[in-house]
Order: C-alpha cells, then structure tokens, then sequence
C-alpha cells in the first residue's frame, strides 16, 4: 500500500487526512485530525491575514508534520481554499508551510486551489461510498469563506461553481449581536440567497436526485439533529436529515446565545461563534433546492475535499 497525506486548510479550520491506499485505489484510514485556527479572521474586512492567526495555523501544521512523520507517509499535498485566495499577505503563509512541511518532505508547501478545483475534488470524496443510482448528486461543501456547488454522477462532474459565501464571512458580515436580530437574519438570508443565486445560475441543481452536505458546518448541524451527546463522525457519516428537521435545528442554533451553543454535546469550541451562519446557509440551500429540484432531505458524509486531496496525489 502507498500512504499519503492529505491537509486542507480553509478559513475556519485546518484538517488532515493519513490513509494507505490499496492496488484498486481506495483509501483506509490511518489518522484524521481537525484543529479550528480560524485563518480567515478578519481577512473579509482588511483583505489580509491576521499574524496571530497564521501563528495557529503554523502551530497545528507542526503538530501534523510530526504526525505524517511518525507514520512514514512519503507524500503529502496541502490545498489553501477561499481564504488564502484572498489575502494580500499570503505569502507569509506560503513561506511558513514551506518552513514546515519541507522539514518533513523536500519541495512540499501549500498550494492555492481553484474554486472550481475545490469542487472538484469535495465530488470526488462526498460520493465514493453513494449508489450510482442515487444521483446525478448535488454535493455542496458549505466552509468559512466559500460554499462550492458540484453536480455530477458516477461518471464524473458536470457543472461546479464557487461562490463567496461561508460560516465565517456571513458570520463577519451579518451577524455582529448574541444572538443576532431579526434584521441582522433577515440580512444575512438575503447575502446568503444572492451568492448561492449566482452559483445555481451556473449549477442545474434541478437535475439532480440526491443532496449530499459536506465539512464541519454540515456534520455538526447533522450531530446536533441527531442528538449526540458528544460528536460521533461514525454516526454523522451518511446521515440523513429531512428537510423539515433541517429547518426546525437551523432555526434553533441561529436563536441560540453564545452559551447555549457551546453547552450542546457535539459542538466544536472554534465552531461556536460561527455555526449560526452556516445555519443561515444552509437553511437557504434547502429551501432553493426543495424548490429548483424538489429534494426532500440532506444526506451528510464525513468525506469530503480532504479525500478528494488524498485520492488526487494517486
């Protein structure tokens, strides 16, 4: 077997993927890892990354580097999403993977991706373990600064568009009050509707059967509906939500106070602040797909861009 390293570093979070890869070229699990280190703090409003954020992010990368060490994997990729395209200073981030990662193999640092490149490779992770027959998928991963939108089926992807809009830029934008007013959700639903507007332009979701959710904003609505009293990914992994308890948990995180989040079972410290608008989000994916395509529930998969990265160094 060939084990690799997969690290997605997006606005909110930085994970990494460790899997051996058999003959057929499928992935087995050896380590995953999230850390939330909040990259793209403020970068919205200054265009820029915050020192103190790039300093997380090099301490978590750190602890991933020691990581893809000690277990001998002998390649690694490390994609930088909506953030990093973003930020006039990022090549004090370029220069500090490279510091990092090049300790443990030659040459390797972050690499910008493409919106559409994005899409491509959270397709390719959301829907290895879905029936053929279930599609043509809509897979949408909802993160910090960005949301992709990807149609496709067994053969491939058909159409995929990235569109500015995420947990923490709406989050950052819309809601400034704890919890937010009706008329900071009433602004953020209408941020919300007219970004993902631009992507359903582009996107026929109408063709598609099944809606698959992806990344930390999706998982953990999805922990949260199913009343986990701690986040089990075995049980969030291809979890289905009808669009109706969609609504009713949404409506719930985004009336919450800062408290009453951080006390709920499942909820990751980092995503407390942020998690009502990716709520808004999605409540707006479901009513537009309910509407454009007649879909009635969400499935969620814990597979998502980070194995599309692992399965793309093969």
């Amino acid at each position: 077997m060939t084990r690799v390293a997969a690290v997605d570093c997006g606005t909110n979070s930085i994970r990494l993927l460790i899997a051996d890869a058999d003959a057929e070229g499928r992935l087995h699990d050896v380590r995953r890892e999230m850390r939330v280190v909040r990259l793209g703090q403020g970068v919205d409003a200054t265009g820029a990354f915050a020192p103190e954020a790039i300093e997380r992010t090099r301490v978590a990368l750190q602890e991933y580097a020691d990581m893809i060490r000690e277990t001998g994997a002998t390649a690694v990729r490390m994609v930088a999403t909506s953030a990093t395209r973003d930020a006039s200073n990022r090549e004090d981030f370029f220069a500090m993977t490279r510091e990092v990662l090049g300790a443990v193999i030659e040459g390797a640092e972050a690499e910008v991706i493409s919106g559409d490149e994005e899409a491509r490779l959270s397709f390719a992770g959301a829907v290895g373990e879905l029936d053929p027959a279930a599609g043509p998928f809509v897979v949408v991963d909802l993160g910090g600064g960005s949301t992709e939108v990807v149609l496709g089926d067994g053969d491939g992807v058909h159409a995929a568009h990235s569109t500015d809009i995420g947990c923490v830029r709406i989050t950052e934008r819309c809601l400034h009050d704890d919890p937010p007013t009706a008329e900071q959700i009433a602004q953020a639903r209408e941020f919300a509707l007219a970004k993902l507007t631009e992507a359903f332009d582009l996107v026929p979701v109408e063709q598609a059967n099944t809606w698959v959710g992806v990344a930390g904003t999706m998982t953990t609505i999805a922990a949260v509906a199913l009343e986990l009293p701690h986040y089990d990914a075995e049980k969030v992994h291809l979890s289905r939500m009808t669009l109706p308890r969609l609504h009713e948990v949404n409506d719930s995180l985004v009336h919450m106070t800062h408290d009453q989040r951080a006390a709920l079972g499942p909820m990751h410290p980092g995503r407390v602040d942020v998690i009502g608008g990716g709520a808004i989000v999605s409540d707006v994916l479901a009513d537009e797909l309910a509407r454009r395509a007649g879909i009635t529930e969400l499935v969620v998969s814990e597979h998502d861009i980070l194995d599309g990265i692992a399965l793309s160094i093969l």
